[in-house]
């Protein structure tokens, strides 16, 4: 007890540094407080403490989209004007089928690709799952492996060698620079990502949804050369995800 006091005290009178060495971040003293003096867990206790519920409220819409669950693979899709997320699935060799959607409840920044540490951008491509934080600040969260290495090969070209780092999918509703889905959504997401191995799941996030034909461009000013070109492979990849309906 004395020992997470003299921490608090500690924090309180530094805080300020937190935000100046982690600028992709919006946690707050209390929260990095409450993460060093309460339970770590392990993803399988994760698993354990809140799987279950998760599986309950996430079968009903496989069994509906008739993909197996769980899944063999995931893909999840983040379109940033709409601050919606889909979540699809499918089985071996089966057509990627539209299972939930859910709303992004923090996302910082406008559209366009984010360029460099600092500027409050969610990035934009494609990516894949680094890893599972079951100790998140803001719950769970879901590791991107941003910056790809398409990305660092634009920076390098650019000229920009400070891309940024820690994007995540995760809890809370708040958030910069990564996706803040609330806890009950972060879970699911946490939760299937395991089940199906993170070398299973995609992410895309895109400006917008390009399968709508209302969505043919973005307009942002000041975007680097080659933003049309990653739209342009964002539109071929969001392609094979039929445009069904969105879920609620």
């Amino acid at each position: 007890m004395k020992k997470s006091l003299i921490l608090l005290i500690f924090l309180a009178a530094t805080g300020g540094i937190f935000l100046t060495l982690f600028p992709d971040k919006v946690a707050t003293v209390m929260d990095y407080v409450k993460l060093q003096i309460t339970s770590k867990y392990s993803v399988a206790q994760r698993l354990e403490q809140f799987g279950t519920a998760a599986s309950q409220r996430l079968a009903p819409h496989f069994q509906q989209a008739g993909v197996a669950f769980p899944p063999t693979s995931i893909t999840l899709l983040a379109f940033k004007d709409s601050k919606r997320l889909e979540l699809y699935a499918r089985d071996p060799q089966g057509a990627w089928q539209q299972v939930q959607t859910y709303p992004i409840q923090a996302a910082s920044g406008v559209l366009g690709p984010k360029l460099r540490e600092g500027d409050k951008q969610v990035p934009e491509g494609i990516y894949a799952i680094e890893s599972l934080n079951p100790n998140s600040l803001f719950h769970v969260s879901l590791r991107l492996n941003y910056p790809n290495a398409v990305d660092r090969e634009r920076g390098l070209a650019d000229g920009r060698d400070k891309l940024g780092s820690d994007i995540m999918i995760h809890g809370k509703a708040k958030s910069i620079g990564c996706l803040a889905m609330g806890d009950v959504a972060a879970e699911e997401l946490f939760a299937l990502a395991a089940w199906v191995g993170k070398e299973s799941v995609r992410v895309v996030i895109a400006p917008t949804d390009f399968r709508q034909t209302a969505a043919a461009s973005v307009p942002a000013a000041n975007l680097p050369a080659w933003t049309e070109g990653l739209y342009q492979n964002l539109r071929t990849e969001l392609a094979q995800y039929l445009l069904e309906k969105h879920l609620e």
